[in-house]
């Protein structure tokens, strides 16, 4: 086998503790929260994750890794990172996909930063559908957003159906989870102008001024918004529709405001 790691011990019991810790992140929303990781699987995200100089604390893989696969688990270990050899059946247990690509990261959410001034601002309230929220996160990274805060009775964003929709945006964007009273402990800080998207808002959308600092909220199309985010709004926002459709999915609603606003700063105008 290529790489610096061909005598190493291999895993095969899928009782092994590390394993079991892998599991119960996969799972448990409360124990990403507690421990403060949360998993990526696959070698495009771990790629992403090498070059991001995340903290990773583990990393898992399997001897049929492709040769560019097994460079990177050589790159891991050489950077100080903990990588164990794990037996097919072992990999297949820790890993939350039906075909898993031979490589699974444990990655500390410590790495993650706020940059000392905000200026677009994303709030996603009341959002529970993984791929939603996932493919929102993604749209965010695209045009450049300076976090995402992800308050009470959202998705867990370190979700693992939430960070492979993302497709690398965790590793681009701020995502932090945060209580109502930080979110508005940061509009008030920065002096955000926050609008809120609802299908009943008193404003087009395209009318907003999207060239001040913003904190724009999203909310779910099950659920739509709670008390606490329709109180810190300044203006709410509506996209039209015809054929009386009287609503959008909330990644699709999510993407046309965002590019909205990232169309408005780019070319400075309304």
């Amino acid at each position: 086998m290529p790489g610096v790691f061909c005598a190493i011990k291999m895993i095969t019991s899928v009782k092994n503790p590390k394993i079991q810790h892998i599991r119960a992140l996969q799972s448990r929303s409360r124990t990403r929260r507690e421990m403060g990781a949360f998993i990526v699987e696959g070698l495009r995200l771990a790629e992403e994750a090498f070059t991001s100089d995340w903290d990773v604390q583990l990393v898992i893989y399997t001897e049929d890794l492709k040769p560019n696969g097994q460079k990177l688990v050589d790159g891991f270990a050489e950077s100080g990172v903990e990588v164990e050899l794990v037996a097919p059946h072992v990999m297949q247990n820790a890993s939350n996909t039906k075909s898993p690509q031979g490589v699974l990261l444990v990655l500390s959410t410590a790495s993650i930063t706020l940059p000392s001034k905000l200026d677009f601002v994303l709030v996603l309230d009341s959002l529970r559908d993984p791929g939603n929220l996932g493919t929102i996160l993604r749209t965010a990274a695209a045009v450049g957003v300076d976090a995402v805060y992800i308050p009470p009775l959202t998705a867990d964003p370190f979700a693992p159906k939430v960070v492979r929709a993302g497709m690398g945006a965790h590793f681009r964007i701020p995502i932090m989870h945060a209580a109502w009273e930080l979110i508005e402990q940061t509009i008030d800080q920065h002096d955000l102008q926050v609008y809120l998207s609802k299908a009943e808002g008193s404003q087009l959308y395209t009318e907003a001024d999207f060239r001040q600092p913003v904190a724009l909220v999203v909310g779910g199309e099950a659920f739509g918004f709670s008390e606490r985010s329709q109180n810190i709004s300044h203006q709410s926002l509506h996209i039209p529709m015809l054929n009386q459709v009287d609503s959008l999915n909330a990644a699709v609603a999510a993407g046309i405001v965002l590019y909205e606003v990232y169309r408005q700063r780019d070319f400075g105008i309304l």
